[in-house]
């Protein structure tokens, strides 16, 4: 039985701990773009993004439920949490992106989701955020020639939506393709941003 402390010492002698500098880097953004579904498919597209949630945030209700969230009263937004690693993309490419996937004149909704849960938002975490929100808005304001509805709040508790919503176009491709399409919310991006 002596031995076995020994035999442990001589096992990590020479091993050295795991330092902060060999652990992965993360950061994380979040936005809000009217459905979840469609949002999270857009980022997860993205090299460098590591993982989406879909979700809710902004609200006063805490855990709110899908039922809750689409009857307006929790003041939540559907939402979408990208983890990411920013060796390898920015907040800014995510951002500027991210106002490519929505129509961010619509202030009552997105596409044929219409209330205040489905607004476009940039949800930032602090100042670099929102200036990079504040100047891809103005720069929108300034392409498309008018006044951009898209909220800069910011960032608040997120929820992560009930598991069948999580990977929704993966999960049901037929049934996402079906809302997207009827949703008209390709052919809504192509008249605002051409085919880029």
């Amino acid at each position: 039985m002596r031995f076995i402390p020994l035999l442990i010492a001589l096992c990590t002698l020479g091993a050295t701990p795991p330092s902060a500098a060999s652990a992965p880097v993360q950061a994380e953004a979040v936005f809000a773009g009217g459905c979840f579904w469609c949002t999270e498919s857009d980022f997860d597209k993205m090299p460098g993004v590591l993982s989406t949630t879909s979700g809710y945030t902004g609200g006063h209700v805490p855990n709110p439920t899908y039922e809750q969230v689409s009857a307006g009263d929790t003041g939540h937004l559907e939402a979408v949490r990208v983890v990411y690693d920013p060796a390898r993309i920015s907040y800014e490419t995510l951002a500027s992106r991210f106002m490519r996937t929505i129509d961010p004149l619509d202030a009552g909704g997105s596409f044929c989701d219409r209330g205040y849960g489905y607004r476009s938002a940039f949800f930032v975490s602090d100042a670099s955020q929102r200036k990079i929100a504040e100047a891809i808005n103005a720069a929108a304001a300034a392409t498309l020639k008018q006044p951009v509805a898209t909220l800069i709040l910011p960032a608040s508790t997120f929820y992560p939506a009930e598991s069948y919503h999580q990977d929704y176009y993966k999960k049901n491709p037929v049934r996402y393709r079906f809302y997207r399409y009827n949703c008209g919310r390709d052919a809504r991006l192509k008249s605002l941003w051409g085919g880029k």
